[in-house]
């Protein structure tokens, strides 16, 4: 069983940027996020020595390179800075307290910016269901101005945008 430094805390961008500007720590952290539960080491060796290779078949020295690689420096980092819990014993790894902020600046997003897409949606939609239903003289919908409908879902959508550029 491994001996865990745990860091209690959350990895600065800077630190973030540091985990992901290495290649294999970049692709070990890309291949937990699409399994789930834990990962054989030598899964993953055999993954990245088979991106690295630029043959059809892995050659074993290159294996052996990323293996060690692997146990003496990356997985090592990336256990101290809590993205991963690496179990040197059965030579697993399982995702982190911090995996999951640095798989965001892999994915490109973060949840809170999907929920703000989601509002802007269905503000959209509304507002054009609204416009639309206007035009046929429908008894309520008909009341509403199709500008000022219009003008509502534009601000609805600045204002959202404005709230999500300011926090």
């Amino acid at each position: 069983m491994s001996v865990q430094t745990s860091r209690s805390d959350s990895l600065a961008e800077s630190e973030v940027f540091h985990i992901l500007g290495n290649d294999r720590r970049r692709a070990i952290v890309q291949l937990l996020a699409r399994e789930t539960g834990q990962v054989d080491v030598s899964d993953i060796a055999t993954e990245i020595a088979s991106r690295e290779s630029d043959s059809s078949s892995v050659p074993s020295n290159l294996y052996k390179s990323v293996y060690v690689s692997l146990q003496q420096t990356h997985l090592p980092q990336l256990e101290e800075d809590a993205v991963i819990e690496y179990d040197s014993d059965a030579k697993t790894i399982t995702a982190g307290p911090n995996f999951e902020s640095v798989l965001r600046y892999i994915n490109g997003h973060d949840d809170q910016y999907s929920t703000i897409l989601w509002i802007h949606l269905t503000v959209c939609v509304i507002g054009l269901l609204v416009i639309a239903l206007a035009g046929p003289n429908l008894p309520v919908v008909s009341r509403i101005d199709p500008v000022l409908s219009s003008v509502l879902v534009l601000l609805a959508v600045a204002m959202s945008s404005l709230y999500r550029l300011l926090t």
